[in-house]
């Protein structure tokens, strides 16, 4: 598996991640806890080193089997977690917070539950506005200088917030939406980045799986499945969302491969210090995804993805409504 440097922090990954989330009940009921220890761990002896997971995941399931899949490992790998969030009584409604004594419990938890000494890269799930954003960052530096964490990284967060987050504690990474049918971060977010040194770590790389191909107007999905309630995933807009699949399709013919390794490798080839973070429960797919680290889009491939893409309107907001104003702070 070659590696990456998100943006010039010094953190070194595989350049293809992975993502735990799918084994939190995001499409439905979460997958046995033990089938995602072995899939991590095939996943690690396959070359990958950078795991993304998340207190919100579960919440809190997904770090514990972060945690004791990797344990035998940690020097090896690269643990990635996100604070953020109050519970409510359910145990579940997502209540943003990030003040900082909210921070520093958080993280207490985190560590008994990944089973290590440090985070190595701690992000800020969704940007708190009640919370300045010098506050989040310079908690986070004290548990850098604690050695509690090892780098910083923000979600989803904006321009300005960046700057800002950065001029108190160098950002190593933000994660973002990024994928052929998700290009907002190429309006503003990848020149600075670029500017900044500040990798990205596109999550639903595969935009949760539509770019898959496994995915047509005809998929019912299961109950807790949140892709239900989603936009951009109405049979309306699969209908009309297919002819990016079918790009890819035509692209992976020529290439021997399939169409999800060649949205994968779009994205490797877009930036150097892009790191995608996949997830799949599935052994097949994760080799699969892993693959896309060796295939390499050709400047003709790109140069026609880029020019039918120009002709293609994605129908669909990617997130409901309710959720759309945490996002870009």
């Amino acid at each position: 598996m070659q590696t990456r440097e998100l943006g010039r922090s010094g953190l070194i990954v595989s350049s293809i991640g992975y993502g735990c989330m799918s084994y939190a009940p995001v499409y439905g009921t979460a997958p046995d806890a033990k089938d995602g220890i072995a899939l991590i761990r095939d996943a690690v002896e396959a070359g990958v080193t950078f795991f993304d997971t998340a207190e919100v995941y579960g919440p809190l399931t997904n770090e514990e089997m972060v945690g004791e899949a990797l344990e035998p490992m940690r020097d090896e790998v690269v643990i990635a977690t996100k604070f953020g969030f109050t519970f409510g009584d359910d145990g579940k409604q997502q209540i943003l917070n990030s003040r900082p004594d909210h921070i520093r419990k958080v993280v207490e938890g985190m560590l008994k539950r990944l089973r290590t000494d440090r985070i190595d890269l701690l992000y800020q799930h969704r940007v708190d506005p009640d919370v300045p954003i010098e506050d989040v960052a310079g908690t986070v530096k004290e548990l850098v200088q604690a050695g509690k964490v090892k780098h910083f990284g923000l979600s989803e967060a904006g321009p300005e917030t960046i700057r800002r987050a950065h001029a108190v504690l160098p950002v190593a990474a933000l994660q973002s939406e990024y994928s052929l049918w998700w290009r907002e971060p190429e309006e503003e977010i990848l020149s600075l980045l670029e500017e900044l040194g500040i990798g990205l770590v596109p999550f639903a790389p595969l935009g949760k799986g539509f770019l898959t191909g496994a995915i047509d107007k005809d998929t019912k999905f299961a109950e807790g499945d949140f892709r239900a309630n989603v936009p951009r995933f109405s049979a309306e807009a699969r209908v009309a969302n297919v002819v990016v699949v079918d790009l890819l399709k035509e692209i992976a013919a020529d290439k021997a491969a399939t169409p999800a390794q060649i949205a994968l490798a779009w994205l490797l080839a877009q930036k150097p210090f892009i790191v995608p973070i996949p997830g799949t429960t599935k052994l097949h797919r994760l080799k699969e995804n892993i693959g896309a680290a060796s295939l390499v889009l050709e400047a003709g491939e790109l140069s026609q993805i880029e020019e039918t893409m120009r002709g293609i309107t994605i129908e669909g907001h990617r997130y409901p409504e309710h959720l759309r104003s945490r996002v870009g702070r």
